[in-house]
């Protein structure tokens, strides 16, 4: 692709910005930020895909700014969404996880947001797309868009349902629409449209439109699928086409902007949540982060670095690329700057204006760039940004690895080693900024994420002693576990493993696509949070090696790995409690994790399922 680094722009070529451009831009400005969902940073023919078709976006770059370092706040969709809106980190306005339906965890009237701000400015104040920033939508028990600023909103609680065609899941001001004919960007941008048209043109307005493009469930109008009719894989003719799709809603919003005459009045940024979802190999989810390591769900660059362009006439000059690390904590003070409000002086705003690097500066920080992901797939949940320098660690912080991502965009190689000084310079800020994170934030992420027993299940074979949350019975390998959360069945062992001891296994998932996950399960105890899993997770496209539940595989070992996920595969575990370390080979991929000191022999082994069905042959032990 295309300047893969970002290459830097000279700010003597920037500046003035000013010179030449055709008029002023008005005192107080129209603000609308246009939201993909899943996005990757290498999607869109601007950022160098080879292949989907983007001509909206394309010449919409070409009229604007084009950030080469713009990041989401994480790299999940429901805490980027709480940052873009309050100026501030997730797990300090409390908006930590992606919101589940039902979830406690919400974006609370205690934060102030950008439309409340500048609704009390006189501006008038739109949502439009996908909200998920509360787990109990259009209910009193919780607040809902008008609660944050809006006057008027037209969203979903999270994903277009039961896909992005006819959705049947859109609230209207609280009251729901029902089934709809169409595409779900395309319906979320039209509903944008009649609002422009029948509102007040004497005020500005703040307008948010989030897509649900190209997140899950992925359905695309088979007249744009056509335009990919040379690839033969239907599900990439899927993912591509959705990005088209996308493209199209907002080629026809700016249409819109350009016949009421708003193009010239109104600041646009079209942005991510983070980056895409699955593996990229399979499925619909073939998202691209134009090399960049980690996806969705991680902070490294391709799981937090997006696509970002800044179109305001009179302010932005036309065709240019910048490099500065820019996050979607800026768009709060960014807006508020523009529509000349000040920002709260009440609390920490971690984001910094925008305004500077519209004019040819730099933008200055009053807190670094920081990330924070409950569940990262490379096991690094943490990260800093200063200057060219990027620090990682687990949640814990109990390791640290660093990358200069000047020289190394693709974070390939680990300098913690060979630069200690810069190290320990950016592990005390990590330390010192995350300790005054968590104390300022909500605890939810220290409640809710503890590990939840599970109840008892159903053995029809008879050859398990304790069985948890799952039915097993016979068939395909052997046995056959089904479960709709985590499920585990066990067997004791007389006498315990006390020393190396050797098992080999097969494994096959009989779900076609979602979540599918089976492993080998054994510990001292039977309780899901106590036993270890090796394994493999077929939707995420990874081997895995944790202990305790399905939260907890952030801090165990994840090996993303090509194969089919509905192959059998083979593994060998080799369990050594006087070592204090297990070993696991899944079709020659090896894996390693330390045991506890403390545990001395295993008395339990079997079976563990994650909201899947899958298949098992016999536990063979290696002598018996």
């Amino acid at each position: 692709m295309p300047h893969p680094i970002p290459r830097v722009v000279a700010l003597a070529l920037l500046s003035p910005l000013l010179v030449g451009l055709p008029r002023v831009a008005p005192e107080r400005p129209n603000v609308l930020i246009f939201l993909a969902d899943d996005l990757g940073w290498g999607d869109l023919g601007c950022y160098g895909h080879p292949r989907i078709e983007t001509p909206h976006l394309d010449r919409f770059a070409r009229q604007g700014m084009r950030l080469t370092q713009c990041y989401s706040a994480s790299g999940v969709c429901s805490p980027s969404r709480s940052a873009i809106l309050t100026g501030r980190t997730p797990y300090r306005n409390g908006v930590y996880r992606w919101i589940p339906a039902g979830s406690p965890v919400h974006l609370r009237t205690s934060e102030v947001t950008s439309a409340s701000l500048l609704e009390a400015a006189g501006y008038q104040t739109c949502h439009v797309g996908k909200w998920h920033l509360n787990g109990l939508f259009n209910q009193p028990e919780q607040p809902q868009p008008s609660d944050h600023g809006y006057d008027h909103w037209f969203a979903t609680q999270n994903n277009a349902a039961p896909s992005h065609r006819d959705p049947v899941n859109f609230v209207r001001n609280g009251e729901a629409v029902g089934a709809l004919e169409g595409y779900s960007s395309l319906l979320v941008v039209d509903e944008a449209i009649a609002w422009l048209r029948r509102r007040d043109p004497q005020r500005p307005f703040f307008l948010t439109v989030w897509t649900h493009e190209p997140h899950l469930p992925i359905e695309t109008d088979p007249a744009i699928r056509e335009r990919y009719s040379d690839l033969e894989d239907a599900d990439l003719r899927q993912h591509h086409g959705n990005v088209t799709q996308l493209d199209l809603a907002f080629g026809n919003l700016m249409g819109a902007l350009d016949e009421l005459g708003l193009r010239e009045d109104t600041l646009v940024v079209f942005t991510s949540d983070n980056g895409p979802e699955g593996n990229g190999r399979d499925g619909r989810t073939r998202g691209s982060t134009g090399g960049l390591r980690g996806r969705k769900r991680d902070v490294l660059e391709g799981g937090i670095r997006v696509p970002g362009i800044v179109r305001w006439p009179g302010r932005v000059r036309p065709g240019i690329e910048v490099s500065e690390p820019v996050i979607g904590t800026d768009l709060f003070p960014t807006a508020c700057a523009v529509a000349g409000v000040p920002v709260p002086d009440d609390r920490v705003i971690d984001g910094a204006s925008l305004l500077p690097l519209f004019a040819g500066g730099r933008v200055e920080r009053p807190v670094p760039l920081y990330w924070r992901c409950r569940i990262a797939g490379s096991g690094l949940q943490v990260a800093l940004r200063s200057g060219d320098w990027k620090i990682l660690a687990p949640a814990d912080l109990s390791r640290f690895e660093l990358y200069h991502l000047g020289r190394d965009w693709r974070e390939t190689t680990d300098l913690a080693a060979e630069e200690p000084e810069v190290l320990e310079r950016l592990r005390g800020q990590l330390v010192a900024l995350q300790g005054e994170i968590e104390a300022e934030g909500p605890d939810w992420w220290r409640t809710l994420d503890r590990p939840k027993p599970i109840g008892p299940g159903v053995d029809e074979t008879g050859d398990f002693d304790q069985v948890l949350a799952c039915k097993v019975t016979e068939g395909g390998l052997g046995y056959e576990l089904s479960a709709g959360r985590e499920g585990l069945a066990l067997q004791r062992l007389d006498p315990p493993i006390t020393e190396r001891t050797v098992y080999e296994l097969e494994y096959r998932t009989l779900r076609p696509s979602g979540t599918r996950n089976a492993a080998l399960v054994f510990g001292a105890e039977t309780g899901n949070d106590e036993t270890f899993k090796c394994g493999t997770g077929m939707g995420m496209g990874a081997h895995l090696l944790f202990r305790g539940g399905w939260g907890a595989i952030g801090a165990g070992v994840q090996v993303p790995t090509e194969f089919d996920p509905a192959k059998t595969f083979r593994m060998r575990v080799t369990i050594d409690p006087r070592a204090h370390r297990v070993l696991a080979e899944v079709d020659g991929v090896e894996m390693e994790l330390a045991l506890p000191q403390d545990l001395t022999e295993v008395r339990w082994v079997g079976y563990y399922v994650k909201e899947t069905a899958s298949t098992f042959g016999p536990l063979v032990r290696e002598g018996s």
